[in-house]
């Protein structure tokens, strides 16, 4: 498959979700702003935030990337017999954790570069520091290795065969450019939330990207 094709391929797949969740992050920020009933879910999280810092971080998104994406995988029987479960499931809770925590971490910064403030500039500057330079450059292809070399069987020696020219012309580009057609909007969501609360909607947010994105491609 061509450069051109796979990306066709890939948007095709990725527009109906990436649309439901534009809609889905957008519904949480109108109601932050505009629903003050929602005030105290909003301030019971943000408080957990503050109080826990990167031990929350990691943990929920190890619940909302790893745990309930995996027990979809497993409970909807799209995980292999011949796979240990455990491990699988041990490897995306670590993994998203970590990842959590990371995210986060980028947030901070992001917030010591360019402040804390939720006007356009600040929110556009931010969500281009994000997809152009952080996702694309980093966070998008790492994930496709880490994710190639689970799905080798753990084996270093196949991950490496594996990470061929098609890897790097092909596969990287159309996720990177795949994960600008989803998250650029809701980043500027995100963004738009208080500090303490960018982390719980991120977490949303990428649980049920994943979880339709694993209905969407049952096979």
């Amino acid at each position: 498959m061509t450069i051109r094709a796979s990306i066709i391929a890939a948007l095709t797949k990725n527009i109906k979700p990436g649309l439901v969740l534009q809609v889905f992050a957008l519904a949480i920020l109108l109601v932050y702003f505009f629903v003050p009933a929602s005030e105290p879910v909003f301030a019971w999280f943000g408080e957990l935030k503050q109080r826990y810092g990167f031990t929350y971080s990691f943990v929920a998104t190890a619940i909302f990337g790893g745990l309930i994406p995996f027990l979809y995988l497993w409970l909807g029987g799209f995980i292999a017999n011949d796979q240990s479960k455990l491990l699988l499931c041990i490897f995306y809770l670590v993994f998203w954790g970590l990842k959590g925590m990371e995210v986060d971490y980028f947030y901070r910064l992001q917030a010591d570069w360019f402040g804390t403030g939720n006007d356009l500039q600040t929110i556009i500057t931010k969500m281009a520091v994000d997809q152009f330079l952080y996702s694309a450059l980093w966070s998008a292809p790492g994930i496709a290795i880490i994710y190639t070399w689970m799905e080798s069987g753990w084996s270093i020696t196949r991950t490496i065969a594996l990470m061929d020219k098609k890897f790097f012309s092909i596969k990287i580009p159309t996720m990177v450019l795949s994960n600008w057609l989803v998250w650029i909007p809701a980043v500027c969501v995100v963004y738009a939330m208080p500090v303490e609360l960018q982390i719980p909607l991120f977490n949303l947010v990428l649980c049920f990207w994943v979880l339709l994105v694993a209905i969407l491609n049952r096979r």
